[in-house]
């Protein structure tokens, strides 16, 4: 077989260019490709529900590729098992309660799992701003990442969603978004960000379960932005909050879906 140059660029361009017209209007869209974010979006995708995910960097996962400081090694604790269990995510008993897995094949389980299950998946691509109608996020802003990287002056396209999570990370993307353009409006005790606190994994691991909720109309948090918004601290190299967050998230969005 010959093959031929422009056949396979125009193959890309026309594919791609159909996935992003198909996910225009959406169900849930999800900004950061994190852990918590491709779980949420597993467990929205595979409930019938039509979700996209924003990353800006070339490769998604967040900061679990590196384990906990280039140990290529992820702690996760008996709790979450069961989510890793369904990704198929092998896991190896430290001690009762600690389960260690691979960081390279806990990442690309993960992001697989999350494509079959009918993630839309879009990296390199930044959300910039949010659109609001009557007090309520009702879609995103999107760039290509490398535009804001090289401060060019080049508008960008929006994406309509019936919800937002935002799991941004420790940046909490999306809310710092929507506190610069409309003011502490936020659901937390001020109205704005309260901030992450010092690692303590015990307690961060406990609260970034709980401070996953609502956190403006329209739009969800989940991972670790939960605590940089609501003030709880950061856990480190356990993964396992993550995990559990990105399900709550979804159970909650899919309970308002339905």
């Amino acid at each position: 077989m010959q093959l031929d140059d422009v056949i396979i660029s125009k193959a890309i361009v026309e594919k791609w260019s159909q996935d992003l017209v198909d996910s225009l209007e959406v169900d849930v869209a999800i900004a950061g490709g994190g852990p918590a974010g491709l779980t949420a979006g597993y467990y929205l995708a595979k409930e019938g529900f039509k979700v996209v995910l924003y990353e800006r960097k070339l490769a998604i996962g967040g900061g679990m590729w590196g384990g906990g400081m280039m140990y290529n090694k992820c702690v996760f604790q008996e709790e979450s098992k069961p989510v890793l269990d369904e990704f198929g995510i092998r896991t190896q008993q430290y001690k009762e309660g600690y389960f260690v897995t691979d960081s390279l094949e806990t990442v690309s389980t993960l992001c697989s799992g999350a494509i079959k299950a009918g993630v839309k998946v879009f990296n390199l691509i930044s959300v910039e701003d949010v659109m609001i109608r009557q007090e309520q996020v009702t879609g995103l802003v999107l760039n290509w990442s490398a535009v804001d990287i090289a401060n060019l002056h080049v508008d960008p396209l929006t994406i309509r969603a019936k919800y937002v999570i935002d799991a941004t990370g420790h940046a909490a993307e999306i809310a710092k978004i929507i506190t610069r353009k409309i003011g502490k409006k936020l659901l937390t005790e001020t109205g704005d960000l309260l901030g992450e606190k010092p690692m303590w994994a015990e307690v961060g691991e406990r609260t970034i379960v709980e401070n996953t909720k609502e956190i403006y109309s329209g739009v969800y948090v989940a991972g670790m932005a939960a605590n940089a918004i609501f003030g709880g601290p950061r856990m480190g190299p356990i993964f396992g909050g993550m995990l559990l967050s990105g399900q709550k998230a979804a159970e909650l969005l899919i309970e308002r879906l339905k």
